[in-house]
């Protein structure tokens, strides 16, 4: 059998190296120059959000502290998993991070609600997507949201129904979730009657489980002690 020529090979793979880099060049002009159009595709739109989305969800992930003891006091009123208001609130405003707490369709407070959800939808203002014109007065009247059927609730029992305390927020996640499925454990339903948004459900729920696991591992590591 005839040996490789070692300076044909070298000579072989210069060349195509040479060949590669125009064609390389080539193909990322066009890509920079097509990607709006490529990002309507939607495989292309879907994986670039996945590969940006991943690095988002690799922080933030610990809950803090001084929201787990609420989230359980309004998880146990309604009956539902207290690490689902946890991922809520994760995705909603990164634990109350977000400045402000107010979102450019109107979406407001800890919770993101918009005013005609916590107020209520028979509140005759109310239409489209729930901004409403309702004054500030009403936004926070728990009599007005009894009137309207609103989900807003006065957990702090300070005569105030208010998306923008935490107390009161959560509370009110809790009742609007256990009110669309999650006291009966349909919370895909749940979920995405708080957003109708598959990506908004999916989100919500790998937050979910990750903290239903955090919290499995921390009971059978306490479990296991002397």
């Amino acid at each position: 059998m005839k040996k490789p020529n070692k300076t044909t090979s070298i000579v072989k793979r210069s060349i195509y190296l040479i060949l590669m880099v125009p064609f390389a060049l080539t193909l990322f002009i066009l890509i920079s120059v097509y990607w709006g159009d490529l990002q309507r595709i939607p495989i292309v739109h879907t994986l670039t959000e996945s590969i940006q989305d991943a690095p988002k969800r690799l922080v933030d992930m610990k809950i803090p502290e001084e929201y787990i003891p609420i989230y359980q006091l309004a998880a146990e009123t309604y009956e539902i998993p207290w690490t689902l208001l946890a991922a809520h609130h994760r995705i909603e405003t990164r634990f109350s991070t977000m400045d402000p707490l107010l979102s450019p369709v109107g979406a407001e407070g800890h919770m993101q609600f918009m005013p005609c959800t916590f107020v209520g939808w028979q509140h005759p203002s109310c239409s489209g997507l729930g901004k409403g014109e309702i004054v500030e007065q009403e936004k926070t009247n728990p009599d007005v949201i009894a009137k309207y059927g609103g989900y807003g609730v006065d957990a702090n029992q300070d005569g105030k129904a208010d998306p923008y305390q935490i107390d009161d927020a959560v509370f009110s996640a809790a009742n609007y979730l256990a009110s669309n499925g999650a006291a009966t454990g349909d919370l895909e339903n749940a979920i995405f009657m708080y957003n109708h948004s598959d990506e908004y459900v999916e989100d919500v729920l790998y937050y979910y489980h990750k903290y239903e696991d955090e919290q499995s591992t921390k009971e059978q590591a306490t479990a296991v002690k002397p």
